[in-house]
């Protein structure tokens, strides 16, 4: 029985290690595990009109973060074109981008924009981003390649 633990125990420590070096890098705002919109399904804002949350078991990898998805279809969908499904700016906020920052973005917090989805921190962020859409687009379109490959923190200083 013992041994039978042992082994669980080193897979388990086995998963988390490898979960943790696939771990995606700082242009994208996951979890430390590489888990991309904290769960949430990036199919479902385009096909259902709301967040929904992914199922653990029905996941798929792009650049280096894992998305979940509420079924099978949504899966196969952003496999098709995962580009096409992926939060602008790295999942991280639309607004603090455009302000050269990277704040996590909020799932619950979005807008689809010319087919591209974008999160922002909170509501209250959503709001002063929603006064003048196009002109944070643009910002943020313009600050991100500056800042894509820094680290939240490094912006900070």
């Amino acid at each position: 029985m013992k041994s039978i633990a042992s082994l669980l125990a080193g897979a388990v420590v086995s998963l988390f290690v490898a979960a943790s070096a696939m771990a995606a890098g700082v242009e994208l705002n996951t979890s430390q595990t590489g888990l991309a919109l904290q769960g949430y399904d990036p199919v479902a804002y385009f096909t259902e009109g709301k967040p929904v949350q992914g199922n653990w078991q029905i996941t798929s990898q792009y650049q280096g973060a894992t998305y979940r998805f509420a079924n099978e279809a949504h899966k196969e969908k952003f496999e098709a074109d995962p580009a096409a499904y992926v939060p602008q700016y790295g999942g991280y906020c639309a607004f603090g981008t455009a302000m050269g920052f990277k704040f996590d973005g909020d799932p619950t917090q979005w807008r689809i924009v010319d087919d591209k989805l974008y999160l922002n921190l909170s509501a209250e962020i959503q709001e002063k981003w929603l006064a003048d859409v196009p002109g944070y687009i643009d910002q943020a379109d313009g600050k991100w390649v500056d800042i894509a490959t820094k680290s939240p923190a490094e912006l900070q200083q």
